[in-house]
């Protein structure tokens, strides 16, 4: 059997041709972006993908031009979320985005399937897909960072999948990343997860901030305005006594907000003064000082590596 040792060449396929300017796009791409912004949770079902909409919208209200990219590829979500048309349209400058009627730019693999529809990955055997899958899933990624013609961002949400591994190769494509937003919910099962990603995140981003949302804190009944918590346990706060970890809020249970995200409607536009939509708002003003945190952790960084080179 030959090995790749043995191929004098590639065939005329030109892959190392290929990557390289796919790479010069990427890099094309992210410098046309202000702030690249990881949203991620060890945990499943905190409720990240819903508070990355509705940041999104947050801070498009407050004058940002914002963009979502759905990187969880099997678990596909912000496009039934928002709403948005499935019809990416590709152009001389790449795939353009949907767009929310709010003006929220997304892009995601689930915009290039039918509804409903699960995403499969073709090949010869399904036998230890684990060992390529991963593989094929940043690919995909790096794919729609680079192919997406968006629109003049200023931040870029990046909605991860649950999974300590997701933000390590999130850096592998976009090492400018300006900051990483934590979910959890005041839970000791969802805290103790989550304080394993918030450690591997301080690792991977040095002295870069993080930002932390505790979601689903309390219910506050919309009759009588009293406040119920969900959760025994006393919240986050073991989190917030991490190094370089922020609390942008913590946001309140509203059903009327999970109802309006399941049918793509804004619940900001629906129910403005509602306690959650006053919380959405302040955690988008929090993620702004945060990214200004950012750009001076960034002169940092770059300051440490021109000394390690003289």
């Amino acid at each position: 059997m030959k090995t790749y040792h043995d191929i004098l060449t590639d065939g005329g396929s030109d892959v190392a041709g290929q990557v390289q300017e796919q790479e010069r796009k990427l890099r094309l791409r992210l410098d046309q972006i202000g702030h690249v912004v990881a949203v991620m949770s060890g945990k499943g079902g905190v409720g990240k993908s819903s508070l990355t909409v509705n940041l999104a919208a947050g801070l498009k209200e407050m004058g940002w031009r914002v963009g979502i990219l759905d990187a969880d590829i099997n678990g596909a979500s912000v496009v039934m979320m928002t709403g948005v048309a499935r019809n990416p349209e590709p152009t001389d400058a790449g795939i353009s985005p949907s767009v929310t009627r709010d003006g929220v730019q997304v892009m995601s693999i689930d915009l290039f399937l039918k509804e409903g529809v699960p995403v499969e990955w073709e090949a010869e055997t399904q036998r230890s897909s684990y060992t390529w899958r991963g593989m094929v899933e940043v690919a995909a990624i790096r794919e729609m960072l680079a192919d997406t013609a968006w629109d003049g961002l200023d931040i870029l949400l990046v909605d991860l999948p649950p999974g300590t591994d997701r933000l390590p190769n999130l850096l592998d494509l976009v090492p400018t990343l300006s900051c990483a937003i934590v979910v959890n919910v005041p839970s000791k099962a969802s805290t103790y997860v989550v304080r394993k990603s918030i450690l591997l995140a301080r690792r991977y981003l040095e002295n870069r901030p993080i930002g932390l949302v505790e979601n689903m804190t309390e219910f506050v009944c919309n009759e009588c305005d009293t406040v119920h918590h969900l959760f025994q346990d006393p919240g986050s706060n073991e989190l917030l006594n991490e190094d370089g970890v922020h609390l942008l809020g913590r946001i309140p249970f509203d059903p009327d907000l999970g109802l309006e995200t399941d049918t793509g409607r804004s619940y900001l536009a629906a129910f403005p003064d509602r306690p959650a939509a006053a919380a959405v708002r302040s955690a988008a003003d929090a993620l702004c000082r945060l990214l200004e945190l950012s750009v001076d952790s960034a002169s940092v960084l770059e300051e440490a590596a021109v000394k390690e080179t003289l």
